[in-house]
């Protein structure tokens, strides 16, 4: 029996389905206003035309080569113009989105949920720093950046508990300086102004009177930055650090998810849940005027608090 004749070459290699032809293509194109069309030329001559004398490849370019162009944009003072691409990220965003994409969230860690951390941490030295920085994380709103870049020179105690100085911050752009005002705890335990007291004085007796206030402690329960700790240096935990302490002690209690941005999400939740108004969150965490970050923790709270639904008698 004779086998059939293979199908022509035509129809075994075809244009992929998303491929637009060449009249759509026009017409896409054409869709941009006339304007609209000549500054996007004007753009793309550009940037070829410095691939060309940079000995780049402008299509398919690669991250490095966009980065060097906007660089070099920007060096000669030109405008960078970003609204395509953002354009583009929307429409990605909206049909992530419709996929069923979810951004995730730092659970906000509750007041209940933060003392079962402290007692978790222990009485050692290291238990000690560990609990202070929960405590000045929480009470502060901080950022991990923050809470590495403090020295023990930017705590001060004060009648009404302690000044924190916050040297540089995310919103600070000029690095002006910012100090915030820790107040004293209800509880013995989770009372940020006693805990710092006591690790301060810890410090102390180990000859540590400057320098990093978050530093890193040995297996000996040594400090770093004393002669005989091992390692060298001051030993300043980082904030990838910190963010490990934080992982730690809530998967030691059973809590999943927290990690160091918790201790900023869940004090502002909190406090929008008790009726503290949004301008005094945004400035203890140092949010702008304008946050929308802000809102995300405040809303929830607003959510339950003020919800239409609770007068409605259902």
């Amino acid at each position: 029996m004779r086998r059939p004749d293979p199908p022509a070459p035509e129809a075994v290699f075809r244009a992929p389905d998303t491929e637009l032809t060449a009249s759509a293509a026009a017409r896409v194109a054409d869709g941009w206003a006339p304007s609209t069309q000549a500054g996007y030329a004007r753009d793309w001559n550009s940037f070829t035309a410095w691939c060309t004398s940079a000995g780049r490849t402008p299509l398919p370019a690669t991250a490095e080569t966009l980065a060097s162009y906007v660089d070099r944009c920007a060096t000669a003072g030109q405008a960078v113009t970003t609204k395509a691409a953002r354009m583009a990220l929307r429409s990605y965003s909206r049909e992530w989105a419709k996929a069923g994409g979810r951004r995730r969230r730092a659970p906000a860690l509750s007041v209940e949920e933060l003392r079962s951390m402290l007692e978790a941490a222990g009485e050692s030295l290291r238990g000690l720093r560990d609990r202070t920085l929960l405590l000045l994380g929480y009470a502060m709103m901080a950022r991990r950046s923050e809470l590495a870049a403090l020295n023990v020179a930017d705590v001060r105690t004060v009648p009404d508990g302690l000044e924190v100085f916050v040297a540089t911050s995310k919103t600070d752009k000029d690095s002006a300086g910012i100090t915030v005002a820790v107040p004293y705890g209800t509880h013995r335990l989770s009372c940020p102004v006693r805990t710092v007291a006591d690790y301060l004085a810890a410090l102390s007796e180990g000859g540590v009177t400057a320098g990093p206030l978050l530093r890193s402690v040995d297996r000996h329960g040594r400090l770093a930055g004393t002669p005989e700790a091992a390692g060298r240096g001051t030993g300043r935990m980082s904030g990838a650090g910190i963010n490990l302490v934080v992982q730690r002690l809530a998967e030691d209690v059973g809590l999943k998810g927290v990690t160091a941005h918790s201790l900023r999400a869940g004090p502002a939740t909190a406090a929008a849940a008790a009726g503290a108004p949004r301008a005094w969150i945004a400035r203890q965490g140092r949010w702008t005027e304008k946050s929308t970050a802000v809102d995300s923790y405040i809303r929830p709270a607003d959510a339950w608090r003020d919800n239409p639904m609770r007068r409605v008698g259902l």
